[in-house]
């Protein structure tokens, strides 16, 4: 499958990475200094209508803003293809939330610090998470069509993706999560910015396969806090 429209320069590299970087910093400080000021609280399962509409709010604007580097895509795009399997994973996270998550056994929280959220989520938490990752698939497409437009390599782009998605993560520092967490969100981050730009540019209905393996994480890490970590209780 050939890249059929990587010479399209909707915008320069540097002013589509100073978008890039500041809608995404923008979101994230919204999220974890604009909200509490407003009131809510920054957390998904004590806030997930509010949440869910925040990030719905950023994926609008992610479109708008993002747009002419979304269209036309690399691949092409099957959109039957891509509302069955995005049907199919929302549902099948819905069953995750409804029946799988309560039969899960129980977490006993026993440290000083606050819980990370993924070790006390509740089915709500399905709810706001769903639009965030879009919206970070979303920035992530518009840097993936960014660098090919600009003829970069595949393996380049991997590497540049890996590198700014990893460190991304960092900012979990922010919300005082234990540096050991962090530094594990960060290499899972690093590891799948690997794989997304392939999703993307070499597969058909990449973004819908990126945005399933980006959400398999999370689904992932939740089975294993209840069932693997030191805080179970069966």
């Amino acid at each position: 499958m050939t890249d059929q429209s990587t010479n399209r320069r909707p915008y320069g590299l540097k002013p589509a990475l100073v978008l890039i970087g500041g809608v995404w910093i923008l979101a994230d400080a919204g999220y974890r200094f604009v909200l509490p000021a407003l009131g809510l609280r920054a957390a998904y399962t004590a806030e997930p209508v509010a949440i869910a509409l925040y990030y719905a709010a950023w994926v609008a604007i992610a479109l708008a803003v993002f747009w002419p580097l979304y269209r036309p895509w690399p691949t092409h795009e099957n959109p039957v293809v891509t509302h069955i399997v995005l049907v199919g994973l929302l549902g099948g996270i819905l069953l995750f939330a409804v029946y799988g998550l309560p039969a899960l056994p129980r977490i006993v929280w026993t440290e000083p610090w606050e819980a990370p959220e993924l070790m006390r989520v509740t089915a709500w938490y399905f709810v706001p998470k769903a639009a965030e990752i879009l919206f970070q698939q979303l920035l992530i497409a518009a840097l993936v069509l960014a660098f090919a437009g600009e003829g970069y390599a595949l393996r380049a782009i991997s590497f540049i993706c890996a590198a700014l998605f990893g460190g991304m993560h960092v900012m979990l520092a922010l919300g005082g999560m234990p540096v050991g967490y962090v530094v594990r969100f960060m290499l899972a981050a690093a590891a799948f910015g690997l794989i997304f730009p392939v999703l993307l540019l070499r597969t058909t209905n990449g973004l819908a396969w990126s945005y399933s393996l980006h959400w398999l994480y999370y689904l992932v890490t939740i089975v294993m806090a209840h069932t693997l970590s030191p805080y179970t209780q069966y």
